[in-house]
């Protein structure tokens, strides 16, 4: 059974892909901002580990080594999705399909 961490993740999920599909995208982007102010532009997110945090794999700058970060829910103060900005292209990958 589904807990409520999975289907936040599931409904991000979907949301990115209904914007891509609405707006003639091949991928959106998807951005987390924090209560502290950090943002994070995502490449994946999962419902793990759970107890009231998920993670999220970010997009990484060149240089810098791969990384995933585990977010309390509470602590999630924004969530933007967008058109990928033409310079990166990169986007955001529906968690099913993450390697």
């Amino acid at each position: 059974m589904a807990g409520p961490l999975d289907e936040f993740v599931s409904r991000v999920t979907r949301m990115v892909a209904e914007f891509a599909q609405e707006h003639g995208l091949e991928q959106a982007e998807l951005r987390i901002e924090l209560a502290d102010g950090s943002r994070y532009l995502v490449a994946t997110t999962v419902a793990d580990p759970g107890f009231g945090f998920f993670s999220i794999t970010t997009h990484r700058v060149e240089g810098e080594e791969p990384r995933r970060v585990i977010v309390p829910i509470g602590a999630v103060k924004a969530i933007e999705i967008s058109a990928p900005d033409p310079e990166r292209r990169v986007g955001f990958i529906p968690s099913e399909t993450a390697g």
